[in-house]
């Protein structure tokens, strides 16, 4: 079961860059310390990339808060040029690859996001972009949008579980996406096979599946990830985000045991109305679970420890 330690960070709201939300934490085990970063949202509610670093020991204790963010929104009409969030990062040689989702803006859907990858070469304090265009997009077998990612090295490959669009409808009079979670490899984490394989699927009453974060133990995959209804996960304490949980003896096909996931909403408090994006690290023999609660990240993000 997961111990919910609690809040960790909530943005103070203190300049135009950095004015609500924490979303999506991501975490990279330092030496001695623990960096995450997360996505903030400016005035106008585009999101962009800061971090904080904490105690490992304590990681409610903050050592380091950025007071810039990470990137420059992409130019005009590129993937990018309406967002930035995080989605996961890992250590290639002697660079810090992160992953992350690009969001723009369109008309008869509100959005479309993309994945893109920004590489580190100073141990991930500063990040440039690999290039103005997504490493996974729309293609014939995946027309709509890609999102939230969690990349692998594992067995000599890149291995990777993402957010894939199959859809939109109109609910109540308003475009709604319906997504699950895909998953693809590829021999230098640049260059992405999409071939449309599907490693969790919807349930009849889910519109949403985000956020895979995935932990290897022995021959055993573990995967949690976010959850959603059809409708009124916006607003509605029933219909909205929790953890869900599947398990895999070979990281491509899953059997969901969502009753295993080990957290939930608590009674009151910053995520009493939904628990969504856990990121999960292991390390110094502590596994750690990121989330954000209330609000989509408007309360921040807070961890939890796995105690078995």
């Amino acid at each position: 079961m997961w111990k919910k330690k609690g809040l960790i960070y909530n943005v103070g709201g203190t300049s135009e860059w950095n004015k609500s939300h924490a979303q999506v934490p991501v975490a990279d085990v330092l030496l001695d310390r623990i960096r995450i970063y997360y996505a903030t949202r400016n005035l106008s509610g585009k999101s962009n990339v800061s971090f904080i670093e904490v105690d490992k020991k304590d990681p409610q204790k903050i050592l380091f808060e950025s007071k810039t963010p990470l990137f420059d929104f992409g130019k005009i009409g590129s993937f990018d040029d309406s967002g930035i969030m995080p989605s996961c990062i890992i250590n290639v040689a002697d660079k810090k690859y992160m992953y992350y989702i690009g969001w723009t803006t369109r008309q008869t859907v509100p959005y479309q996001n993309a994945v893109g990858l920004a590489i580190s070469e100073d141990d991930g304090r500063s990040f440039h972009k690999l290039s103005e265009g997504p490493i996974i997009s729309v293609n014939q077998k995946e027309p709509y949008f890609s999102g939230t990612s969690y990349v692998m090295f594992d067995n000599n490959l890149f291995k990777m579980w993402y957010l894939s669009c199959i859809g939109w409808e109109l609910i109540e009079g308003k475009p709604e996406p319906f997504y699950n979670i895909k998953y693809s490899e590829s021999p230098d984490g640049i260059n992405w096979s999409q071939k449309g394989k599907v490693a969790i699927q919807l349930h009849s009453d889910e519109g949403g599946l985000a956020s895979a974060a995935v932990v290897k133990q022995g021959n055993l995959y573990k995967m949690w990830f976010g959850k959603r209804k059809i409708s009124g996960y916006r607003n509605s304490r029933e219909n909205s985000y929790r953890i869900g949980y599947a398990e895999s003896l070979n990281g491509i096909d899953w059997e969901r045991k969502d009753n295993l996931a080990g957290i939930d909403i608590s009674d009151t408090g910053w995520d009493c109305e939904m628990i969504s994006y856990p990121y999960i690290i292991d390390y110094e023999s502590t596994i750690l679970m990121l989330y954000n609660g209330n609000g989509f990240g408007k309360t921040g993000f807070g961890y939890a420890i796995w105690e078995a």
